[in-house]
């Protein structure tokens, strides 16, 4: 498989479920089998999770990437002993760095929600060839990734502008928008990944799903209000 394919997902996953240390495995730079520069990707998305992990008190040495072609057996078991004998060294998950570890779930259950918000504001940075060592270490900065969660944004859709067309419901990608026929639409807030698919696809002539950020979101209309009566079909 490509190392392209690693998901930040499976690697905050692994760390959720008490994985000590995540080793990443890739081809040389630039000797790409699939002509994807997979690989690429795959560096990137180790340099912005480490400084995720460090965002949450975690040693981003836990997580490691390395490059090797099918014909370095050697090579990579090389690394993999290395990385094996420092994450032995760095302790426990959490333990090591003095985290209690339903602290440490509920911080990784929260990121991992965000995920697909992370990857669609840092698309343009995943998508870069780093050619120099030199780039790795401040690629994504700490100051970056601190402000890439307070202010993180948030969608509403406004009770008064909703029309029920349910586009935005068919179209969430997690099922957080409740509503119906007929029933003013509201983002369940806990469930929503701030993927932004309904402000794209509510009709321009409604307009009814904003953007929020840097400041909480209203509170959702009472359900025996969300009835809408169309006119004509008063009593």
């Amino acid at each position: 498989m490509c190392s392209g394919r690693v998901d930040l997902e499976f690697v905050l996953r692994a760390f959720s479920n008490g994985i000590d240390g995540v080793f990443i495995g890739g081809c040389h730079l630039n000797e790409c089998n699939y002509v994807t520069h997979g690989n690429y990707h795959a560096l990137n998305m180790v340099l912005l999770c480490k400084k995720i992990m460090e965002h949450t008190g975690l040693n981003p040495e836990r997580l490691r990437i390395s490059f090797m072609s099918a014909g370095e057996g050697i090579l990579l078991a090389d690394y993999v002993n290395d990385f094996v004998k420092r994450v032995k060294d760095l302790g426990p998950l959490g333990k090591g760095e003095g985290i209690d570890s339903d602290e440490l779930k509920s911080k990784l259950a929260e990121i991992r929600k965000l995920v697909p918000y992370i990857k669609m504001v840092k698309n343009e940075k995943l998508g870069t060839h780093l050619l120099n060592v030199e780039e790795y270490e401040n690629f994504f900065t700490s100051e970056e990734i601190d402000s890439l969660f307070s202010e993180v944004i948030s969608y509403y859709i406004d009770p008064d502008k909703c029309q029920a067309c349910m586009i935005c419901s068919k179209r969430c990608p997690v099922e957080a928008i409740a509503g119906g026929k007929n029933r003013i639409h509201v983002i369940d807030q806990e469930k929503c990944i701030k993927c932004g698919t309904c402000f794209e696809v509510c009709p321009s002539k409604f307009g009814a799903v904003t953007k929020i950020s840097g400041e909480p979101v209203p509170s959702s209309i009472p359900e025996e209000e969300r009835t809408i009566v169309r006119k004509g079909k008063e009593k």
